[in-house]
C-alpha cells in the first residue's frame, strides 16, 4: 500500500518573514514599487544581515492601518 508523502501529515508551520518577492505577491504590488516603499519607511521590514524581509502579520497591521485611515477620510 502507498503512503503519502510525510508533508501532507505535517504541514510546514507559517513563515515568520518573507522576501521581497513573496511581499510583492501579497500586496499585490511590484517589487520595485515596495523597495521604494520600504527605502522611504513606508512599510515595515526587518533587516537579517544583508537581506530585507517583510513578516506577514506586521503587512497585516500596516494594511489596517492604512484602510482605518482611508475610511475616516
Amino acid at each position: 500500500m502507498l503512503r503519502p508523502p510525510e508533508s501532507s501529515h505535517n504541514p510546514s508551520p507559517p513563515k515568520l518573514l518573507i522576501s521581497q518577492r513573496d511581499a510583492a505577491k501579497a500586496l499585490s504590488i511590484s517589487e520595485r514599487t515596495l523597495w521604494a516603499a520600504t527605502k522611504r519607511g513606508e512599510i515595515p521590514y526587518i533587516n537579517v544581515g544583508a537581506r530585507v524581509l517583510y513578516s506577514p502579520a506586521a503587512l497585516a497591521e500596516w494594511i489596517a492601518a492604512r484602510q482605518s485611515r482611508a475610511n475616516a477620510h
